[in-house]
């Protein structure tokens, strides 16, 4: 999203928790609950050069989220419960709240698992096998490496030589996100060897933030110990599952939730798609998932959950608790459901031919 997008959002937001309509119309809007997404947790927020930081809030702020989703009257619950909330296997007379980690970071453990357990709020942490293993490529923070440590990248995008100076943070942050997204449009074996490529000519080792970053196997079954701990699966190399032939898919999907079943000695039943976009994971794959014998699986479109997901609990939205938006007065309005109330009355009269209406 870019800076001015991030921007809107946040005016419009705020405008809907300063005017109260977001509180007035949460009771009809916010369905049964929301499942919340995060990657990172730590405590000093990335300054300069840092495209990434959207992955990032502080404890503090992950904190301060607990506490107002329990002061707003809603539930913190497992993945499980919240499959049977959602189905209606048991009742559900408050609003739900479940906490999601993906990739399994080893920050979740030091700075968030703390402050959950303090509260105790449950938490799913999705685990990829390949970075439990210390081997797996985080390309997007390999590209970020890239950029920080030059002053000029080339890269033949789309068989066009093109040039970036990066004597700048501005230069920098240009540079990254007209590359991330060409790479995102890119199938994935190509994007990411384009990554390697620039990541050799800089003397950088793809492999360093994985083993740096995220939680071994042994980390992630002391995390599986704790009462409060669901770990999920979240496939074995990361890659965006709808890119992939159908075989490749599968086996990523099937390969991932056997590999946390044998490390961990017991059942896997909630999966999470890398990346989780539209163009990452779509019908094809939600169907794989059920045909796996999932609880749940989730993406990050965004928005909460209502009854019409109780035939769609491997397709569940989710709402990102991420850098940009680190206030509570966001999370709330969020919340509420009045935004997707918003945007999908406005994609129903676009639809309908009764006007023009963006898409979010």
């Amino acid at each position: 999203m870019s800076n001015v997008a991030t921007r809107l959002l946040q005016t419009s937001l705020s405008a809907l928790h300063y005017s109260g309509a977001a509180r007035l119309l949460a009771p009809s809007t916010r369905g049964l609950g929301t499942v919340l997404m995060l990657h990172h947790v730590a405590p000093a927020t990335p300054a300069g050069f840092s495209p990434n930081r959207i992955l990032t809030v502080t404890p503090d702020f992950l904190e301060t989220v607990v506490r107002e989703v329990r002061r707003e009257g809603f539930d913190t619950v497992t993945m499980d419960e919240a499959h049977a909330r959602i189905t209606g296997s048991i009742p559900s007379p408050r609003p739900f709240v479940a906490f999601t980690f993906d990739d399994g970071y080893r920050d979740n453990r030091d700075h968030a698992y703390p402050i959950l357990k303090r509260h105790g709020v449950p938490m799913t942490i999705y685990a990829t096998s390949d970075f439990a293993q210390g081997k797996g490529f985080l390309w997007w923070l390999i590209l970020e490496e890239v950029i920080a440590r030059r002053r000029f990248v080339a890269v033949a995008i789309n068989g066009v030589n093109t040039s970036f100076h990066c004597a700048s943070d501005p230069d920098k942050d240009a540079a990254f996100n007209r590359i991330y997204w060409w790479l995102r449009s890119l199938p994935e074996a190509r994007a990411r060897a384009v990554v390697a490529e620039l990541a050799d000519e800089t003397g950088i080792d793809i492999h360093a933030p994985s083993a740096e970053l995220c939680m071994t196997w042994n980390e992630i079954r002391e995390m599986a110990s704790e009462p409060l701990v669901t770990i999920g699966a979240h496939t074995r190399t990361h890659m965006a599952l709808a890119k992939l032939s159908a075989p490749e898919a599968l086996a990523e999907m099937k390969g991932s939730l056997a590999d946390v079943e044998a490390e961990l000695q017991q059942p896997c039943r909630h999966f999470c798609y890398p990346y989780g976009d539209a163009g990452s994971a779509g019908p094809r794959e939600f169907q794989m998932a059920a045909s796996l014998g999932v609880t749940t699986a989730v993406t990050t479109a965004k928005g909460t959950i209502s009854r019409h997901h109780a035939t769609q609990t491997t397709a569940l939205p989710r709402l990102s608790l991420n850098g940009d938006y680190q206030r509570i007065r966001y999370v709330k309005a969020l919340l509420s459901g009045v935004p997707f109330m918003l945007r999908d009355a406005a994609l129903r009269l676009r639809r309908s031919g009764g006007g023009y209406a963006p898409a979010s």
